[in-house]
């Protein structure tokens, strides 16, 4: 039996407020506030959290199905070469998983990388009831939003719950299952990795600043994406754990102004030292 989308949408409007409205609390007395937030929350969203596992290693030998109903691990998924950009969602989710996949289609329709050249994205659902047919289906949406053709290094998987648990607990992504409405709760997030599947950055809500994820991509490439002067600027922006966002780096501008004046003094020192040497060359 269907319920109406009015009995279910009030849970997870609560659980986009919980995914983005968390990062704005101030620090201090870590136990206690957790304590008292948990006990506060509606008990469909109790559980529902990221732990951020910064430098965590996805495991590769996951066994999953991709969109084609092929049998992959999510090692083979990885270039290697390239971040990826990493979502949990599940496909019969009747508000926040759209939102969020629609929130990165627009970030990525902005980003100025290339999917598939700067970067790459996995989506896995928690679902287990999901299907190959329901991954394909989402994928062909989401790549015609994007602008991008059939071919594009997107991949929606599906795969057995105890495999897709591993893969939730090892970058720290909560969710649980609520039997009244037959629907899951869950954190509105994105994960950026780098090329060999460690957890680098931590993307929150439902609506991702094109800054914001060309910076993590950046930073989670390693040097391997963005043009030499991006990798230069990124010092000068530092990710504020409280806000969940880059935030400008009084320190790192500095520190590239320094380099800047440097720069400019040794082209100035070297057109003088040319001059006079030309002007010696000649008497």
């Amino acid at each position: 039996m269907h319920r109406r989308i009015s009995d279910i949408r009030p849970l997870f409007v609560a659980a986009l407020l919980v995914a983005t409205a968390a990062s704005a609390l101030p620090g201090g007395a870590s136990a206690p506030r957790e304590l008292t937030e948990e006990a506060t929350r509606p008990p469909a969203l109790r559980g529902v959290d990221v732990e951020e596992h910064l430098g965590e290693q996805v495991p590769l030998d996951l066994a999953l199905t991709d969109e084609e109903g092929r049998a992959v691990t999510l090692g083979q998924l990885l270039p290697g070469n390239t971040p990826v950009v990493l979502t949990l969602v599940y496909y019969r989710c009747p508000m926040l998983c759209n939102l969020v996949l629609n929130g990165l289609v627009r970030s990525m329709r902005d980003v100025g990388m290339t999917l598939g050249e700067g970067y790459r994205a996995v989506t896995v659902s928690i679902d287990p009831l999901d299907t190959p047919l329901k991954s394909q289906q989402r994928r062909r949406h989401h790549l015609q939003a994007l602008g991008m053709p059939e071919r594009a290094p997107w991949s929606f998987l599906t795969g057995p719950d105890e495999q897709v648990k591993r893969l939730a607990d090892a970058v720290g992504f909560r969710y649980t299952y609520d039997a009244s409405t037959q629907q899951y709760a869950h954190p509105a997030v994105a994960m950026v990795l780098t090329p060999e599947g460690k957890v680098s950055r931590y993307l929150y809500g439902a609506d991702f600043p094109q800054r914001d994820l060309r910076l993590a991509l950046i930073e989670a490439g390693q040097g391997k994406v963005g043009t030499s002067f991006e990798r230069v600027i990124l010092s000068c922006f530092k990710y504020d754990p409280a806000t969940k966002r880059y935030g400008f780096y009084i320190f790192g501008f500095l520190r590239l102004g320094a380099l800047v004046v440097f720069g400019a003094l040794a082209t100035l020192l070297g057109v003088s030292w040319w001059r006079e040497f030309k002007k010696g060359s000649v008497a």
